[in-house]
This record gives structure tokens, C-alpha cells and sequence, in this order.
């Protein structure tokens, strides 16, 4: 590894017998378990935030789809600018930014300042995220990586659940009766540890040529992306207006002209926003598609749950939260395992078998709730989750190992910010059918007594959108790279082929 203060040859990982690379590792995957968690944490208090600050139906949708927005929209300009002037000087401007943004959220006034604190967070995380697995990508030489997006994959999976937990704890706790607002605060210290770190052990590592900032290009993303999901965040609110649907007709005429002008840029000087050369690439260009349509999963299925269990069956944030523990330690422990022990002798017959093992803890959860009803149980949910947790663990680390492994080091910050980019916009989109497959089924107007039964039903339409989301992605899987390549350990082969070793060829 480099010393703090040098830049990396372009193509050339860290040594392997360098522990600091470890230190970085730990740093950069804090940070991405604090936007994890960010994302997650809010949903659970947000009969705090209701209750506290007086903040209304409309401003809630904000405080949650502001992030989205903003975290969507600047994710490949972040990644771009990382390639550009360096991955970790992005990486500490975003953890500052964002641990700053924190504390305008924790500290907010009232809910106008909470939701624009909540942009600028986002905002922020767009710009420290796609620096994370770059910052890998650069630092760790082919024959690890496998090791670490399995340990990606695990943080990944602790940070979807743990969140709510979390969450609960905080929220339940009131803290020096500060209500909802630890779940921000405690943000600070945390990044405040990662820019101290950071610094100290993290190599900077940029492009191996000059590039420029696609400023057209920039605008052309952001102003698409915003014309996608922002009808998608507000249109049940709206009751769907007209615009709405002409603004997301709209975005693919942008999305065109985007396509057409980064053809041309790359023409001229080399130097596009978006890298479309990836797109060439078998395994970057499928698991891009993959990473969307679960992105669409994730989205439906964590806002509805927690609906379900704290709105529809009354239970507090805490019991809520911890009836997620057991989808959290599978997520983790498949995780783990997946990309070390099982990629390298199925290949994508694991992530195919998360696709089914998720459906079948959704038709499982499916068919629990129905019989159960409003008098089901935390113990009763364990078996669905756990399925699902497993089928989830199976799918993530993986996916993110076969998107970037073939993709050359030089583009590693524009192919990060396109893998996070896709699954917020399938997250979105998710949030966005919510609308359609779980308040569409509720009636606005139901008796308080009637509330029970309305959001188990609701729950049950909810996923069985899911289940069919996940065997589209289960088909979406077969364009994946079928066998996996040996990885090489170390020596020649590894040195003559730095910033490239797929793990599913």
C-alpha cells in the first residue's frame, strides 16, 4: 500500500502483504453501513417524526424520497469525480458532508429544515458511496476481491435490517428526550472516526489518464433521473396527475439525448460521464440489469413491512425492529459464504437459487399472514424471514463482485456510481408502486377497528407484486455469465492482469 499521501500507479493494487489496505477496508465499509443504516432508519421513527415535529403526510414522503432523490441523482457525477481528482479526496469531502448534514437533521427546527437537511445528506452520500467500491477496487489486488465483496455483501445485508433496529432503539429509548433525533446524531461520532481514519490509512488512487467532467453530461443525468422519480415519490399525493406521466414519458427522451451526446464526448475527448464502453461488457451490462429489478424488490418490501407490522398491527418500534433480527443474521451468514464457497463451483446458479429462496420466504410469509391475521406473532414471521434472508445473502455479494469484475480500473468510479445509481432508481421505482399494489388495496377511509384487516391485505397484495418481481429477476439471471473462473492466487498471472479478473466469466 502507498503511504497516505501518494497516488497509486493506475492498474496497480495495493501489496498483499500490506495489512493497512484492511485498516481502508474497515473504513470505507463503516461508511457504507452508515448510509445503509441511513436509509433504513428513518422509516421505523417515523410516527416519532409525525408525533414530534409536527411534520405532515407530505413532508414525511420528503424526509424519505429527498434522500432517494438527491442520493440517485448525483451518484455517477460522484463516482466521476472520484476517477477524476481522486477517490479518497471525494470520499472524505462526502463523509464530511455527510456527517455535517447529520447534524443539520438531528438539530432541525422543524420539518422544512429536516427535509432539506435530509437532500443535502443525500447529496453528500452521492458523493462518498461510489468512492467505496472504487477505493476497493483500486486497493485490492484480483485474487482478494473476493474475499472482501464477500464481506460488501455482508455489510449490505446487516445494513438493511439493522437500520430498523436501530432505529427502534433510539426512538424507544429517548434519549435526553430528544425523541427521533439520536438516530441522526449518532451519525457524528462514527464519521467523524472515518475522516480522522481516512486520511491516515486510505491511498488515493485516480484515473491512469486526465479526464474532464462531462458538465452537459451531468445535467443530463441529474435532470432525467429527477424527471423519473420525482412523479414516482409524489404521485398518489397528486392523485397521479397528467404531468406526472408526461414528465416520466419526458425522462426517456432525455435519457436518449444522453445516450447520443456521451457517444459523441466519447468520440471527442474521451472524457464521458457515462462510461457506455461498460455496457459491452457481458457481466457489467447483466448484473446492471439484475441490480435494478431487485433494486424494485427492496423497494416495495422494506417500506410495506414496516407499514405492516407498526401502522397495521399496532406494534411498537422496537418490536418491530427486533422481529427483523433473524432476517439480518441470515443476510449476513449467506452473504459470507456465497461468493467464497459456492460462486467459485455453481457460478450463477447461487444467485439464481436466492431468487427462488426469496420468493418462497415471500410465498411463505404470504401465506402466514393470511392465516394468522392480525393475531400473528415475531416467532411466527422467523421461518419467511430467514427464507428470505438466505435467498437475499445469496444474491448480493455476488452481484456486486460479477458487475465490476471485469470492468477496468480506470472506470471503476463511473462503474460504482452506475451499480448504485440503478438500484435507487429500482428502489423508486419500487416506493413508487407502493402506491399502486399496497395503498391501493387499503381503503383511506377504513374504520379504526377495520385497520387491522385493510393493511393485511395490503401486505399480502404487496408481495405477491414481490414474488413476481423476484422470478423476473430469477429469468434476468440466465444473461449473467453461467461458470465461474478460478481465481488466481497471486504471481504472474495476477500481476499481468491488474485491473481486471472477472469472477464470472
Amino acid at each position: 500500500m502507498t503511504s497516505p499521501s501518494t497516488t497509486s500507479a493506475p492498474g496497480t493494487p495495493v501489496a498483499a502483504g500490506d495489512r493497512r489496505r484492511w485498516f481502508a477496508l474497515a473504513i470505507v465499509m463503516t461508511a457504507a453501513f452508515m448510509d445503509l443504516v441511513d436509509v433504513t432508519i428513518v422509516n421505523i421513527a417515523i410516527p416519532s417524526i409525525q408525533r414530534d415535529a409536527g411534520a405532515s403526510f407530505s413532508q414525511i414522503q420528503w424526509i424519505t424520497a429527498g434522500y432517494s432523490l438527491a442520493f440517485a441523482a448525483g451518484l455517477v457525477t460522484g463516482g466521476r469525480l472520484g476517477d477524476i481528482h481522486g477517490r479518497k479526496r471525494i470520499f472524505l469531502i462526502g463523509i464530511t458532508g455527510f456527517t455535517v448534514a447529520s447534524a443539520l437533521c438531528g438539530f432541525a427546527a422543524n420539518p422544512e429544515m429536516l427535509v432539506a437537511s435530509r437532500i443535502l445528506q443525500g447529496g453528500m452520500a452521492a458523493l462518498m458511496v461510489p468512492q467505496v467500491l472504487s477505493i476497493v477496487h483500486a486497493t485490492f489486488p484480483a485474487h482478494e476481491r473476493g474475499k472482501v465483496f464477500g464481506l460488501f455483501g455482508m455489510i449490505v445485508g446487516l445494513g438493511a435490517v439493522s437500520g430498523p433496529l436501530l432505529g427502534a432503539l433510539l426512538t424507544e429509548w429517548n434519549i435526553f428526550g430528544l425523541e427521533w433525533r439520536p438516530i441522526f446524531l449518532i451519525n457524528l461520532p462514527v464519521g467523524i472516526a472515518g475522516i480522522i481514519l481516512g486520511r491516515k490509512f486510505i491511498s488515493e488512487s485516480k484515473a491512469p489518464r486526465a479526464l474532464k467532467l462531462d458538465l452537459v453530461g451531468v445535467v443530463l443525468v441529474t435532470a432525467g433521473l429527477l424527471m423519473l422519480l420525482y412523479p414516482l415519490t409524489r404521485g398518489r399525493e397528486l392523485s397521479w396527475p397528467t404531468w406526472g406521466y408526461a414528465m416520466m414519458a419526458g425522462s426517456l427522451v432525455v435519457f436518449g439525448a444522453l445516450i447520443a451526446y456521451e457517444k459523441r464526448k466519447a468520440a471527442k475527448d474521451g472524457s464521458p460521464l457515462v462510461e457506455l464502453s461498460l455496457f459491452k461488457v457481458k457481466s457489467f451490462a447483466a448484473g446492471i440489469a439484475v441490480q435494478t429489478v431487485f433494486g424494485i424488490t427492496l423497494g416495495i418490501f422494506f417500506l410495506v413491512w414496516t407499514l405492516y407490522m407498526q401502522v397495521g398491527l399496532g406494534w411498537s418500534a422496537l418490536r418491530a425492529g427486533l422481529t427483523g433480527v433473524p432476517f439480518s443474521i441470515a443476510v449476513s451468514a449467506a452473504a459470507g459464504i456465497s461468493v467464497q464457497k459456492l460462486v467459485p463451483r455453481f457460478g450463477r446458479k447461487v444467485l439464481q437459487t436466492g431468487a427462488v429462496a426469496m420468493a418462497a420466504g415471500v410465498l411463505i410469509y404470504i401465506w402466514e399472514a393470511g392465516r394468522y391475521g392480525a393475531d400473528i406473532a415475531p416467532w411466527q414471521m422467523a421461518l419467511p424471514l430467514v427464507v428470505m434472508g438466505i435467498g437475499m445473502g445469496l444474491i448480493v455479494a455476488p452481484l456486486t463482485d460479477a458487475v465490476l469484475s471485469e470492468v477496468p480500473q480506470e472506470h471503476a468510479g463511473s462503474a460504482s456510481g452506475l451499480i448504485n445509481t440503478v438500484q435507487q432508481m429500482g428502489t423508486a421505482l419500487g416506493l413508487g408502486l407502493v402506491s399502486v399494489v399496497f395503498f391501493g388495496v387499503i381503503d383511506e377511509h377504513v374504520r379504526p377497528e377495520r385497520i387491522p384487516a385493510e393493511f393485511v391485505d395490503g401486505f399480502q397484495n404487496a408481495l405477491w407484486w414481490v414474488a413476481g418481481v423476484l422470478a423476473v429477476i430469477f429469468l434476468v439471471m440466465f444473461a449473467l455469465p453461467a461458470k465461474p473462473k478460478q481465481h488466481v492466487e497471486g504471481g504472474a498471472a495476477d500481476a499481468a492482469v491488474p485491473e481486471k479478473e472477472p469472477a464470472l466469466t
